[in-house]
């Protein structure tokens, strides 16, 4: 099945009781996959049928506030569209889960992949993991649930899978039985469901100054815990299905002089040109990022320890600044006392393909500017088309 299949299988079997959605492309086939479902009688679960992104959230965080377990998937325009409400559903501590499928945020207007949607989001206190394949989508909506809902969290989750390059690729999937399913998700207990007709509640209502700092400092506390318990959950899935898992996933570290810091689907790219250069004898590595909320500062900065030169490849333009991935690993590695080079890049924005020879063509830079230990003065742009403007 294709990655948006994946997602619809994992709501399924992570015992989703409402979804609440608006299409919009590339993440369409999931909300159809899952009606589909329901329609046919093999999930039973209830479907709403919203005018907009906003009312599919804003349905959720009702639903979360009475104790369901919810699910919406969005992309793109519908993800900022969602802006509004998707900080009340993090101050709310309403552990909703949400597909994003990663399709450039306009101008101009773009089907196609690029992280400029996800990344307007990443300060809105949901944690964020990123799948690479249609097998991990299916997985990590399974991690999200038990993550997100944990009571030393109680934080909204967002599975990140990007558009086309996952969403519409077709490959094995192992979809766990209800019953093996049920083993690893339990039965849902909502820790913080406070609606109720008998007793009027007031939720995100009006805050003044004198608490509102204590609020978010509560806020941050839940996804600092998150880091732990998502690695006891990648643990706790690994030992019953067999796939291992982790916050960050490295390749070729051991020894590595040269490394590419990324997320998502590139990084298969990534992992297969690596281990095509060390069999030629060339000592580079791989770190891909899986959570990049809570971001994995200390395990980024062991990974990295002692390499040369460190490339991070970000799928959006930072417009004026350096991309927010590698804004994060500079800050990991300073905080390590790594003083090495570290060279931010710019590539795959809008669906362009990031092929072997991108991959390579960075490798390449690196290696170059830290043989010379030159700074990081701003964003290299890869794989530029001839005569395009900047300095990739």
């Amino acid at each position: 099945m294709d990655g948006n299949a994946a997602i619809a299988y994992g709501v399924m079997r992570s015992q989703v009781q409402l979804v609440a959605a608006y299409p919009i492309t590339p993440q369409t086939p999931i909300v159809e996959t899952i009606s589909s479902l329901i329609d046919t009688g093999q999930y039973d679960a209830s479907y709403i049928t919203v005018e907009s992104e906003h009312s599919a959230l804003s349905a959720l965080i009702g639903a979360a506030s009475a104790g369901v377990r919810t699910f919406t998937a969005s992309a793109s325009h519908g993800l900022a569209l969602m802006h509004e409400v998707t900080g009340v559903a993090s101050a709310s501590r309403l552990p909703i889960v949400m597909a994003v499928v990663s399709r450039a945020i306009p101008g101009p207007m773009c089907l196609w992949c690029d992280h400029s949607d996800i990344m307007t989001q990443r300060d809105q206190g949901w944690i964020q993991l990123f799948a690479q394949s249609p097998q991990e989508a299916l997985d990590f909506v399974m991690i999200a649930y038990r993550t997100g809902e944990d009571p030393r969290v109680l934080t909204p989750v967002m599975v990140d899978i990007d558009g086309f390059f996952c969403s519409h690729l077709t490959e094995p999937v192992e979809v766990p039985s209800p019953e093996e399913a049920g083993e690893f998700i339990g039965g849902f207990q909502p820790v913080n469901a406070c609606l109720d007709p008998a007793l009027p509640y007031a939720i995100d209502n009006l805050t003044s100054p004198e608490i509102f700092t204590e609020l978010k400092r509560s806020q941050d506390l839940g996804m600092r815990a998150a880091a732990g318990v998502l690695d006891e959950r990648f643990a706790q899935f690994g030992q019953l299905f067999g796939r291992r898992y982790g916050r960050i996933l490295c390749e070729g570290m051991e020894d590595a002089q040269t490394a590419i810091v990324c997320m998502g689907s590139m990084a298969g790219t990534v992992r297969h040109v690596v281990r095509q250069l060390r069999q030629a004898g060339q000592r580079v590595g791989l770190v891909r990022v899986v959570a990049f909320r809570p971001f994995p500062t200390a395990e980024v900065a062991q990974a990295l320890r002692g390499v040369r030169q460190v490339a991070v490849i970000d799928r959006v333009s930072a417009m004026g600044s350096f991309g927010p991935l590698y804004e994060e690993v500079l800050a990991a590695m300073k905080l390590d006392g790594n003083q090495n080079c570290a060279y931010s890049f710019v590539a795959g924005l809008g669906g362009r393909d990031i092929w072997e020879g991108t991959v390579e063509a960075v490798f390449r830079r690196a290696q170059a500017l830290g043989e010379q230990n030159a700074p990081c003065r701003e964003p290299i742009w890869i794989d530029l088309k001839e005569g395009g403007m900047g300095n990739g």
